[in-house]
């Protein structure tokens, strides 16, 4: 996947596109992440890419002419054009399986108040958010964004069972994990991860799963419990049992 990213802060990017999962998945030629500084496509001696907004108000507005010339530069017509913003479409694991089909993004990373809405009409710009709060610039949304997609894209996670483990707890939040050694000052590790039946190991990772949904995001559960024919008899009992513990029932009718 190529993904092409407008900041006005570059430098910001390279730590974390460069490290870890990020940077093994640009060096095996899976991912390539292309960083332009709009500030570059100025025409201001100063180098200015932002304004006093029309009709008054606090804060500055980025300029259109600076974007659109990035854009054009790097040939973004005609493709998906992300805009890391507030406002935007809260971003959730549907997206994100739907970006990471994608062979081309180009992703819009505002600051200060906003860009000028113009870019994001003439450009058609999708705006999308990762929660309910404001952060000082798009970068670090950018971020977010470009980590959630790529390790959905196939081989990009070094791991495939962690690939398995999400499509088997799809909807839920992930069970407690352990490591060794299996007796920390005097705290064991459950029983059941070592006994090697692999059929306990999955129902009870499955049931923890379960209640840690309940307990945090019982909306969540509730969307869970919609597809409940795609489990087998003891995982709907668990399932069934959790929901009456936390009194979800109710909430469902």
């Amino acid at each position: 996947m190529k993904i092409d990213v407008l900041t006005l802060f570059p430098e910001m990017f390279t730590p974390v596109t460069g490290a870890s999962m990020l940077g093994r998945a640009a060096e095996k030629g899976i991912l390539d992440i292309a960083l332009h500084n709009i500030r570059d496509y100025t025409q201001d001696k100063h180098n200015r890419t932002d304004d006093y907004p029309f009709g008054g108000g606090g804060g500055m507005v980025q300029m259109a002419d600076p974007i659109f010339r990035t854009l054009e530069d790097i040939g973004a017509e005609g493709k998906r054009l992300l805009y890391m913003s507030p406002r935007g479409k809260i971003i959730d694991q549907t997206m994100l399986q739907e970006l990471a089909a994608e062979e081309e993004l180009v992703i819009l990373c505002g600051h200060y108040e906003g860009v000028d809405q113009r870019v994001l009409d003439h450009w058609n710009a999708e705006e999308v958010s990762i929660g309910d709060y404001i952060l000082t610039g798009g970068e670090l949304p950018a971020m977010v964004l470009i980590d959630a997609v790529a390790r959905l894209i196939p081989g990009v996670l070094g791991n495939k069972d962690s690939a398995l483990d999400e499509s088997i707890y799809s909807g839920l939040l992930e069970h407690p994990q352990y490591t060794q050694p299996r007796d920390y000052r005097g705290m064991e590790v459950p029983e059941v991860l070592t006994s090697g039946n692999h059929r306990r190991i999955h129902l009870w990772r499955l049931e923890q799963s379960l209640e840690l949904t309940a307990r945090r995001r019982p909306e969540m559960l509730i969307e869970y419990a919609r597809r409940r024919e795609t489990l087998d008899k003891e995982e709907r009992r668990l399932l069934d049992s959790t929901l009456q513990a936390y009194d979800l029932y109710r909430i469902m009718k």
